[in-house]
């Protein structure tokens, strides 16, 4: 096993020099070497700490259990830590033995309110509050093998201190998935925007931020884009008022109901017939309707609640603005009205292209080859805001396993969403790789 070892890191050297052949490049392969033994060498306590987190999940902004552990494991490599930052969010510096640029690796700590099935043997039977209603918790989007992931990149660095040029920050954060606390809407931020706000970059300010997320994929393959990444994400209210009466005698009436149902079919020729979509995508989902009491009674109103995915700027704003003209004008022909109101969300996560390009290679050689080119995924990040300080890079890391087709595996958020832990190596590679080649490669 020892010899295998050597010959791949010698190999993997070998062939990095013959691709980068100048003397600047000779650091990042040296590093990039020790990066793969020493994570290689962990990668029984990258597990254990990913079990360990998955059994006690913890909502946004309740993460207190999730970040102890992390604060605890950061002092014990001697990194400064400062925590409870964005409520309990935990963040620590690694100042190399040389001089260079700062680079900021982020995870997100939050679970999510779902029951987990029986079946592992780590498995979460965690209850909590959320939103002040009592709920079931479960990792179903990975989070928990992002924080482990990230735990043993810290260690990894740590290990690399004494020839590490520059500064690591570790951004250990909670909430992405928004508060537990606060309902969206509210006037409270959490996650990375309570992060930056309390002063995360304030004296450490990166020269390039980055972020992993685990997705449906082949196990260990890395997916990559430059550009926009992740959807902008808004919420949408739409309430519908109309007039009482008797449903046997809806001519008596201003029907709600079927005005919601022709705003719905009218918010679709948004997306088929206003944007333009060989710019750039949108979505336009409704997805709850509430109204009415009896069979019999036709209602003064109806709610309805949706969100709205852009990955452009300029469409967003229109998206919003032809929203508002469809439901107001739809409502007026039947003699109701309609309230709309939009929320702005998380903004379109962009992968800066320069950045991109110049880690493909680390990408590539931390996954062995096993890389490919992503298509824009509809789920938001707020990642975003960070990589609207510092130019980011937010890559995906497949995680079901072999022998599975993960365009029929579970997808992130469901209860059966499982997390291939023969990839987690690779992710914790990823990141560390990422960190020692932006640090140690000369820019051009």
């Amino acid at each position: 096993m020892y010899c295998a070892q050597y010959i791949s890191t010698f190999a993997l050297a070998a062939a990095v020099l013959l691709v980068c052949p100048h003397a600047g490049k000779a650091d990042s392969v040296s590093l990039e070497a020790a990066v793969r033994d020493k994570t290689a060498s962990i990668e029984g306590k990258l597990i254990a700490w990913r079990r360990d987190i998955h059994q006690h999940p913890e909502l946004g902004d309740q993460e207190t259990r999730t970040s102890g552990i992390v604060a605890d494991h950061l002092r014990s490599l001697g990194l400064d830590v400062r925590t409870g930052v964005a409520r309990t969010g935990v963040v620590a510096v690694l100042k190399g033995a040389k001089p260079g640029p700062t680079v900021s690796l982020r995870a997100d700590m939050d679970a999510l309110p779902v029951k987990e099935p029986e079946g592992l043997p780590f498995a979460s039977r965690a209850r909590s509050r959320y939103l002040g209603k009592e709920v079931d918790v479960m990792h179903a989007c990975g989070h928990d093998a992002h924080t482990a992931m990230l735990m043993a990149t810290a260690e990894v660095l740590a290990s690399l201190k004494d020839q590490l040029p520059g500064t690591v920050q570790f951004i250990f954060q909670p909430a992405e998935e928004g508060s537990s606390l606060h309902p969206p809407g509210s006037d409270q931020i959490s996650g990375a925007k309570l992060m930056v706000k309390e002063g995360i970059f304030a004296d450490t300010r990166p020269d390039a931020v980055f972020g992993l997320h685990v997705m449906l994929g082949k196990s260990g393959e890395i997916a990559y884009r430059a550009g926009a990444v992740l959807a902008s994400s808004d919420n949408l209210e739409i309430k519908v008022t109309g007039k009482q009466g008797h449903g046997g005698m809806p001519w008596q009436t201003i029907d709600p109901i079927t005005t919601s149902a022709q705003i719905v079919n009218g918010l679709q020729t948004i997306v088929s017939r206003k944007v333009d979509l060989t710019t750039s995508p949108a979505v336009v989902t409704i997805g709850t309707i509430n109204g009415g009491t009896r069979a019999n009674i036709v209602p003064e109103t109806v709610a309805m609640t949706g969100t709205i995915r852009t990955y452009d700027e300029a469409i967003r704003d229109q998206v919003h603005r032809d929203i508002t003209t469809v439901a107001e004008k739809i409502a007026e022909s039947a003699g109701a009205t309609a309230e709309v109101s939009i929320s702005r969300g998380y903004d379109t996560t962009v992968n800066n292209d320069e950045l991109t390009g110049r880690m493909l290679p680390a990408l590539e050689r931390a996954a062995d080859g096993r890389i490919r080119r992503s298509l824009p995924v509809g789920a938001s990040e707020d990642f975003s805001v960070y990589a609207s300080e510092a130019p980011g890079l937010f890559v995906f890391l497949g995680v079901t396993p072999d022998g599975q087709d993960p365009t029929k595996a579970a997808p992130n958020h469901s209860p059966n969403f499982f997390v291939d832990e023969a990839a987690l190596v690779v992710g914790a590679r990823t990141m560390a790789s990422l960190a020692v080649n932006y640090l140690a490669s000369p820019t051009k």
